[in-house]
């Protein structure tokens, strides 16, 4: 047996699942929509998995855009969107499903 982390991740196959109802999103985007829907996890572990599943092409960056505004750390943020990529199987959870059909119909 390999040693390591495991290829597959609970997590990023939930991640996988809200990309596809979004479309495409960013990362405290996607980290809303997951602790509304799952368990509480952490904002660093949301951008590991996002990072992760790059390298895995379970997400590809589809652009990265600059806002201006006056946050904490300075005038700008940088925000990565990611969307759904090749190795991404969405298994359309139907607790997903209903949150974004809920959230949809507001």
């Amino acid at each position: 047996m390999k040693r390591g982390r495991p290829v597959k991740s609970m997590i990023r196959q939930n991640i996988v699942e809200i990309i596809h109802f979004l479309g495409e999103g960013y990362a405290y985007d996607i980290y809303k929509h997951y602790v509304a829907i799952f368990p509480q996890v952490t904002m660093r572990s949301i951008y590991y998995h996002l990072k992760k599943g790059v390298t895995t092409q379970e997400f590809v960056i589809k652009h990265i855009t600059k806002e201006k505004g006056a946050y904490s750390w300075g005038p700008e943020a940088e925000k990565t969107y990611y969307a759904l990529g090749p190795a991404a199987a969405p298994q359309v959870m139907p607790k997903v499903k209903a949150y974004f059909d809920k959230r949809n119909k507001d």
